[in-house]
């Protein structure tokens, strides 16, 4: 038999720049841009397809999209100096958007007539339930209950998890890339060859800038090239839906944002709460969870660091639950979770540098603040980033399954497992999302409305469901005869902080805080 010459590997060794390792300045600052360009997609997606229902004007739209920017870049720092400490962007969720969708569309609130009055008590609505909901995150983090049950994760459990954050993404992919195809395949095709073709060329000193800034150089070309469309006229006449997609000019971003605004906590008013309204945002709030625990398994990876411990992961979602009372207090419509995107551009530039999304939670911050200026670089056209989403959430599957070779997978159970995770994963959410619309109550419809958002929500998640299974049937069949095959000889030293020495190179808390916070 031929000698094998790629052995597995705690650490993936193909990056220039690990986790503590940083750039020259001029790269971070501009990897750091980079960074916050890339997280626009979701942050002016998911405001757009919300306020409007909420009874919000484009004006309201424009508030919301830069206070969920300011509280993005709040949380991202917070999680990388005191939460997992990982190089990972936290940003919208759409894991929020069917429970936001049952307050939107709650009787009480639809019997306001006068929209602006109406946008408000929804907005205030919201509010009140995400910052109950964030409570679940909270005790369950600080509690160490999630550190406790991820000792029911495996290598071979967790990889179709973490897969399936990247590959259930696949309807933000090229679905939405096709509703502009003129823009959105150029974009991908320029990304691809000027990442991988072009990225051992070049032309600047000693810096690979194709490798290093894909989407600033490929964004930049593809923008110009839609401006140019748009002020060619080439959608006039078009419906409505294509102008929306492809037109620079339609999102009203630019004339609609104020020059200055500095978002603050009640700014909407005082929340108001309903146990209804509770209840259905925790789904989503558990879903962000397992979500991001599949992130931050990906993101350790790209970062040439260890799994993230069971008490690092919890001391992450604890934050994470900070991160989402803050978005109740401060109204951005939507709760928190990884940024799935970002994750992936840890792997495409090679850089998995700390100091990076610190300073792109600062682009966050300060573009929020300066309306107008942050609202030039939004307005590019959605296809262009479903374009990059092609590239990245497919880098993170492939992450995902890379945990796959500590595992046996020659074992007829480990194939069962893995194939029956990943099949149902992608398989019941989609069958559950072909049912749901914001007007629609979704699969589950019962007389309580929010049990039908909860359900809807649980269901629709692909790495919730790939974590149910998983787990389960990874705990349930032949768990002692399979240990090795499982890859738990290598997993069980990443269970505890001291498992092993590399932890507290990637994980110790800043500022001498493990004195007061020591690590189990």
């Amino acid at each position: 038999m031929a000698e094998i010459t790629h052995p597995p590997m705690d650490q993936l060794q193909d990056l220039e720049y690990c986790i503590d390792s940083n750039p020259s300045w001029a790269e971070t600052i501009l990897l750091a841009f980079q960074n916050y360009i890339l997280m626009l997609g979701t942050s002016v997606m998911i405001p757009t397809l919300l306020v409007p229902a909420m009874g919000g004007t484009d004006r309201d739209k424009a508030l919301v999209i830069q206070t969920l920017l300011f509280v993005a870049g709040i949380n991202t720092v917070l999680q990388a100096l005191f939460g997992t400490r990982l190089p990972a962007v936290i940003g919208g969720s759409y894991a929020y958007v069917i429970p936001v969708a049952y307050i939107i569309n709650d009787p009480s609130l639809q019997r306001i007539s006068d929209r602006h009055d109406r946008f408000i008590q929804t907005m205030r609505a919201i509010q009140g339930a995400l910052v109950i909901a964030s409570s679940i995150q909270i005790i369950l983090g600080y509690s160490q209950v999630w550190g406790l049950f991820s000792r029911f994760f495996s290598p071979l459990g967790m990889s179709p998890v973490v897969a399936l954050v990247g590959l259930g993404l696949f309807q933000r992919g090229f679905p939405l890339l096709g509703n502009c195809v003129e823009i959105g395949l150029p974009m991908l095709l320029l990304v691809i060859g000027v990442s991988q073709y072009l990225k051992h060329v070049r032309p600047l000193r000693d810096i690979p800038i194709f490798e290093r800034f894909p989407i600033l150089i490929c964004g930049t070309i593809i923008w110009i090239y839609s401006l140019i469309l748009t002020a060619g006229g080439a959608y006039h006449n078009k419906p409505i839906a294509t102008q929306i997609s492809c037109r620079t000019d339609r999102a009203n971003l630019i004339s609609t944002a104020p020059w200055f605004k500095f978002p603050y906590p009640l700014q909407w008013g005082p929340p108001t709460f309903s146990a209804g309204h509770s209840f259905a945002m925790m789904s989503a709030v558990l879903v962000s969870m397992v979500e991001s625990t599949g992130a931050y398994k990906a993101a350790s990876r790209l970062a040439i660091a260890t799994p993230p411990p069971a008490y690092v992961l919890s001391r992450g979602i604890g934050w994470q639950g900070i991160g989402i009372m803050l978005d109740g207090l401060f109204g951005t419509v939507t709760g928190s979770t990884v940024s799935v995107e970002n994750v992936g551009l840890l792997g495409l530039t090679r850089v998995g540098s700390r100091r990076v999304v610190q300073i792109s939670a600062g682009f966050m911050m300060f573009f929020s603040i300066f309306g107008k200026f942050g609202a030039v670089f939004a307005s590019m056209p959605f296809p262009i980033f479903a374009a990059l989403y092609c590239v990245l959430f497919g880098l993170v599957g492939s992450v995902g399954l890379s945990f796959l070779q500590f595992t046996n997978m020659n074992c007829m159970r480990n194939l069962i497992i893995t194939g029956l995770s990943l099949f149902l994963g992608i398989s019941i959410p989609q069958f559950f999302n072909q049912y749901w619309n914001p007007s629609h109550r979704g699969l589950a419809h019962t007389n309580a409305a929010w049990f039908n958002a909860f359900m809807n929500t649980v269901f629709s998640s692909p790495a919730m469901v790939g974590l149910t299974v998983a787990v389960i049937l990874d705990n349930t069949i032949e768990v002692e005869k399979s240990k090795k095959d499982r890859g738990m000889p290598w997993w069980v030293k990443f269970r505890t902080f001291r498992g092993d020495n590399r932890n507290e190179e990637f994980y110790t808390l800043p500022f001498n805080l493990n004195r007061f916070f020591p690590p189990t």
